[in-house]
């Protein structure tokens, strides 16, 4: 951090200077240190610019202060200390910069601006030498020549301006700019601003000489704010923190609004349970420090798209008439950071949660005609646009109680909510009777939004209220009546946990299936793929097929179930139905399923269609995204891509952070796993990647102790047999690689029991194959017999490998040979490589033999072989011997090519050189390793552990 400088104010002509201007300002106290934005700003300070970028009450101006005085970000601050006020803390070096503050007040025109920019320079520059510092708008002659002055500074200059959005009058910076430019990086600029700086940061930010701090990097986190709180004498439980820091949205304003309101609180907890935009402290804040300072016509947009949770151009333009409806939206979440941008094509925006509430509520008193137009304007686009939730909501709104009942006669399957995550939108006013004794399904619309809410109660009195009307309705109607009231009700039971109820309704839907169904296929390749009883081609009967199925699979993984065959299924009748959202979910939840199952290249597949389906990009749909990004995981895990499968565990723990345990630390061992009781098979299968990922890492002692809290997670679970088999095979290896064999035996005591668990026998005869036991001859399961082809491809591929090592430790070695050609033959389509290059040494060496022998997976045999040399998860022995010349990288390349049974002249070929000179490598390699031919070679390589 640089030196700030006592500022002497020079007279000069005009109106006096105000020293207060040119001095940081004194911070109001209780001030909490934010060391990771200190950190920031002594980071980019040592650039050209460095922009601090929100909205009003975000801090801008108290984190410039205190970085100043407390000199950058000093190591023995913790987070959330509470920073005293004593001036200037900085410790200068001869390296350091010299800075200067400047704050910019309203009004400042060119003239004014310059008067104070002379003095906050003049400070610095006679500090390193003095200079010409103009007091009036520069001449050019002037700007060069106090350019050339800063560029021949002893030391840098730092420029911190707070408040610069202030100067509206974009040609009073153009000789900033100027400077800044010719000043040969001398001249450093720290910026605290709002929207509309008339600085060109895209330039900037191209040229890549801008470091920008927003809202998100401004937000408090949930430590901070309750370091806050506690300054503020008002500390709070951990969950009223947390919901806190999520209304607020970590605006610091806000909540030192709410530190200061909730002492005074006979119930804190309470209050912040309620705390909100409307509330008077937070509005009139809002009102006249965010709102007041935009364009009337920018905040009349904000105003009127708030209608709707998040907005996209062509909606906004549809609600309010503009067609710059666009580019308003853009420039609102610009550097302004009034909105939140979505990663999406066409981008979507949201609103702060406090801004909401308060455009919200200033929307309620608009004109009732008002308000409805907009809600049948929303419910119009909603429609058109495929999404039919939304549009029921809007439509119910609206009072368009026809279009209500439409849309949920024709899009039923997809006003389902599939997640825990209810849109928290009021209740709209009910139908009037005679509207529900005309048409019925108004009162199943109103159901169906109610249950999409979270509203579970006021669902079932819809449906009581719609059901008191069947007995009037046609037969042909009556049937379609019944239907959709009873997938109604295994929504509303689904949603309420109630899983014995959502099997009865399921049953009570499928009953009603036409009699000339015809079955649904599984694409080919996938396991069971078997067609299923009954189905049918009819529309009608592909919803069902789609709906109860996933309704069901949902059901089963709650119960800690692995139901790939029916997620697979209703996955296949919902793209045949034209249902995107039940295809959503359906494929996430089989990609994830098949992965588990080793089926890579269909997981692969289904995770990458789910991801890339529109749908899958909105923050409704996060939960889906998830399932994908850990089936992705899953199968680069298995492929041996722990990068890549590190990279999507790491997207996939947000996504699926329902409770909001995991969030903004994917890194935790086992906390994470009590948040993640919604979706039991998802964090049971995220802590098997991330046990196996800290085994790679050397840790396999943190992967136990996560694999032992996921098993504990399971334990109420009725149908997670196989899955916890997973995880004590998983257990039992993680023990055995750290040596402790009687323990993973131990744990694994009922594996060798006849109808035990393959995976837990496979692992069993593992373990006591690394024991020298000779039970695991007895102990491996037959994993070619026909029952086989339903274990997970990971398992039969372990099996296999076993079965190898224990011929070729027997003396047959043609019988291994066949064995392991047979399991490359079952791992080479789905690019299963992991148990290949993690395995055992004896592993390694039978590749190498099988590599001379011949086989028809030499390419991939000639990898494994050098992947598992550099892979191996088990100890090594170390080498016989030592070399006394060491042999060259090109050597060891040349060596790992002559396990194989390629010619000198096809190894040439190979690496690109000359028969000569690959014989000369050769030649030196056989007098390196004291060999006289090339078996003698690879044996006395292999020896040494070279190979």
């Amino acid at each position: 951090m640089p030196e700030q400088e006592h500022v002497r104010v020079e007279p000069a002509p005009g109106p006096p200077l105000l020293a207060s201007r040119l001095t940081p300002a004194v911070p109001p106290e209780p001030v909490v240190a934010r060391p990771r934005l200190l950190r920031r700003l002594d980071e980019g300070s040592g650039g050209p610019v460095t922009l601090v970028a929100a909205p009003a009450g975000w801090g801008k101006t108290t984190l410039l202060a205190s970085w100043v005085r407390l000199g950058g970000a000093p190591p023995d601050v913790e987070p959330g200390a509470v920073v005293p006020d004593s001036g200037d803390l900085s410790v200068s070096s001869a390296d350091d910069p010299v800075s200067a503050w400047m704050s910019v007040e309203a009004g400042d025109d060119g003239d004014r601006l310059w008067a104070y920019l002379a003095a906050a320079l003049r400070s610095a520059t006679g500090a390193t030498g003095g200079g010409p510092v103009p007091d009036r708008p520069p001449r050019s002659d002037q700007l060069e020549a106090l350019a050339a002055t800063l560029a021949a500074a002893d030391r840098p200059v730092l420029l911190i301006l707070d408040d610069l959005h202030r100067v509206a009058d974009p040609a009073a910076l153009t000789g900033l700019e100027f400077l800044l430019r010719h000043a040969g990086g001398r001249l450093r600029l720290v910026i605290g601003a709002r929207a509309g700086l008339h600085l060109p940061l895209h330039r900037l930010r191209l040229a890549g000489e801008l470091t920008e701090i927003g809202p998100d990097e401004m937000a408090f986190t949930d430590d901070e704010v309750a370091d806050l709180l506690t300054a503020h004498a008002a500390a709070l439980p951990a969950t009223a923190v947390r919901r806190l820091r999520e209304r607020s949205g970590g605006w610091p304003a806000a909540l030192r609004i709410a530190a200061l309101a909730v002492r005074g609180q006979p119930d804190p907890e309470r209050w912040v349970a309620q705390f909100g935009g409307d509330q008077p402290e937070i509005a009139g804040y809002l009102h006249e420090e965010v709102l007041a300072t935009l364009d009337p016509a920018e905040a009349d947009l904000l105003r009127r798209t708030a209608v709707v949770d998040t907005v996209c151009a062509d909606l906004a333009e549809a609600l309010t008439g503009r067609a710059d409806a666009g580019q308003v939206l853009a420039d609102l979440a610009g550097t302004g950071g009034l909105l939140h941008r979505e990663d999406t094509r066409p981008p979507w925006y949201r609103c702060e949660s406090l801004l909401a509430d308060l455009l919200r509520a200033d929307l309620a008193r608009l004109p009732a005609d008002e308000l409805r137009e907009l809600h049948v304007r929303a419910a119009d686009w909603y429609a058109g646009d495929g999404r039919p939730a939304d549009a029921l909501r809007h439509a119910l709104a609206a009072g368009r109680w026809d279009l209500a009942g439409d849309l949920f006669v024709a899009h039923w399957p997809e006003l389902t909510r599939y997640d825990r995550d209810p849109v928290r939108a009021p209740a709209p006013a009910p139908p009037p009777a005679e509207v529900i004794r005309a048409d019925p399904e108004v009162a199943l619309a109103c159901a169906a939004e109610r249950a999409y809410a979270g509203d579970l109660p006021a669902a079932t009195d819809h449906l009581r209220t719609a059901a008191g009307h069947a007995a009037g309705l046609p037969v042909p109607r009556r049937d379609r009546f019944l239907r959709l009231v009873t997938a109604l009700e295994l929504t509303v039971a689904r949603l309420a946990d109630d899983r014995a109820e959502v099997r009865a309704a399921a049953a009570r839907l499928l009953r009603t299936r036409p009699a000339e169904a015809t079955p649904t296929r599984l694409p080919t390749g996938v396991a069971g793929s078997a067609p299923t009883a009954g189905g049918g081609g009819a529309a009608d009967d592909l919803d069902l097929r789609a709906f109860t199925g996933t309704a069901l699979g949902l059901v089963e993984l709650a119960d800690g179930a692995l139901p790939t065959a029916r997620f697979v299924r209703a996955r296949a009748a919902a793209r045949e139905a034209g249902r995107a959202r039940t295809e959503l979910v359906a494929a996430s939840r089989a990609a994830l399923l098949l992965a588990v199952r080793g089926e890579l290249r269909a997981a692969e597949q289904a995770a990458r269609d789910a991801l890339g389906m529109p749908l899958c990009r909105g923050w409704s749909c996060r939960l889906d995204c998830g399932h994908a990004y850990l089936a992705l995981a899953v199968v680069a895990l298995l492929r041996d891509q722990p990068e890549e499968a590190a990279a999507n565990l790491a997207l996939a723990l947000p996504a699926l952070d329902v409770a909001g345990g995991w969030a903004g630390n994917p890194e935790v061992g086992d906390d994470w796993l009590a948040a993640a009781s919604d979706e039991p098979v998802a964090a049971a299968v995220a802590a098997l990647c991330r046990a196996q990922l800290r085994r790679d890492s050397g840790d396999p002692a943190a992967g136990q102790r996560l694999l032992v809290r996921a098993r504990e997670a399971l334990t109420d679970r009725p149908s997670a047999a196989e899955l916890t088999g997973l995880l004590r095979a998983a257990e039992a290896e993680l023990r055995a690689a750290r040596g402790d064999l009687d323990s993973a035996r131990d744990l694994l005591a009922d594996a060798a029991d006849e109808g035990a668990d393959p995976v837990l026998a496979v692992t069993l005869a593992k373990v006591q194959l690394l024991a020298g036991d000779a039970a695991a001859e007895r102990t491996l399961p037959d994993w070619q017999a026909p029952a086989a082809t339903a274990w997970p491809l990971p398992v039969r591929l372990e099996a296999g490998l076993l079965d190898a090592v224990l011929a070729e430790r027997a003396g047959d070695g043609r019988r291994a040979g066949r064995i392991l050609e047979q399991t490359l033959d079952l791992a080479g389509p789905q690019g299963c490589r992991r148990v290949f290059t993690r395995a055992e040494p004896q592993v390694r060496d039978l590749l190498a033999v099988h590599l001379d022998a011949g086989t028809a997976h030499f390419a991939l045999v000639s990898d494994l072989v050098r992947g598992a040399g550099q892979s191996t998860a088990g100890p090594t022995v170390g080498p016989r011997g030592a070399l006394h010349e060491p042999l060259t990288e090109r050597e060891l390349t040349i060596l790992r090519y002559l396990q194989s049974i390629l010619s000198n002249v096809e190894i040439a070929s190979e690496l690109s050189l000359s028969v000569n000179t690959v014989k000369t490598h050769v030649r030196n390699i056989y007098r390196k390793l004291d060999a006289t031919r090339r078996r003698e070679a690879v044996r006395r390589a292999r020896e040494l552990r070279l190979i």
